[in-house]
């Protein structure tokens, strides 16, 4: 039976356009057949090429099929986890083909919004959307008990994935992606004593705002999900859902932090 792929690709990208022409054209001549992303169920593996963005969209589809290998190739700016390079793309497919990878698991979250359930690959955020004068209030629970109540603009609920996304932007720490953790960062906190904490998995966190006058907005990995009352329940727990990229056996992941984050340079 030969390998079947689906490839999501940012169509509004040139390069990710062209990458995906060139692709598309190598695999045939690999005998590899080219599906529709609502055929997510009958591929062998995927290919996503765009930026992080074009992943975390493309995650909600590819996840559905358990354990499907993911090609995450960069034809935007960062990339923390489109990390093939352009010039990597038919030698990753390639390798792919001949069973010379490795496998690269990253965690998932599983939000319950009253009876709505959503997975999440980087982050989930309870906020004001910087739209009302009036700070918010947060609780957060977990099963072992209260956490602390969150008075800002807003707390960001991340996976170790996520840990290098908006969470590090609010100053929360880098998490490697091995381990299996939650990682509470406020957003511009009133209380300056107010820090980061991070939780174990096998913990369930419950969240509640304490106002329904204000703004008070979910977002997953970046996506609007409404605006909540004092009404919504709020779980979050780790998925057994993985998502598993594909990556050369070479591959360092704190020599691709260093090279994101500019570690050593210098920036001036």
């Amino acid at each position: 039976m030969g390998e079947k792929c689906v490839i999501f690709y940012n169509s509004n990208k040139a390069k990710a356009v062209e990458i995906y022409t060139e692709l598309k054209k190598f695999l045939k001549e690999k005998g590899v057949t080219l599906l529709l992303p609502n055929e997510i169920q009958e591929a062998t593996f995927s290919i996503v090429i765009g930026g992080d963005g074009t992943l975390l969209r493309a995650s909600k589809e590819i996840i559905k099929k358990d354990n499907i290998p993911v090609i995450a190739i960069n034809a935007g700016s960062l990339g923390f986890l489109t990390e093939i390079k352009e010039i990597e793309a038919r030698k990753i497919c390639e390798n792919y083909l001949n069973k010379d990878y490795e496998i690269c698991k990253r965690g998932l979250l599983e939000l319950k919004i009253n009876n709505d359930i959503y997975n999440v690959l980087n982050e989930i955020v309870i906020s004001t959307g910087r739209l009302d004068k009036k700070l918010m209030s947060v609780d957060i629970f977990t099963d072992k008990g209260k956490v602390n109540t969150y008075i800002g603009d807003g707390v960001i609920i991340a996976s170790p994935t996520g840990s290098t996304a908006y969470s590090l932007s609010a100053g929360g720490p880098i998490v490697s992606y091995r381990l299996d953790a939650f990682i509470i960062t406020p957003i511009s906190p009133h209380n300056l004593s107010t820090r980061t904490i991070i939780l174990a998995s096998d913990e369930i966190i419950k969240a509640k705002v304490n106002y329904s006058d204000i703004n008070n907005f979910l977002m997953i990995d970046g996506d609007f999900i409404k605006k909540l009352t004092m009404e919504d329940e709020i779980e979050i727990k780790y998925s057994n859902k993985k998502l598993n990229l594909v990556l050369p056996k070479d591959r360092n992941y704190y020599s691709v932090l260093k090279e994101k984050l500019k570690w050593g340079d210098n920036l001036f």
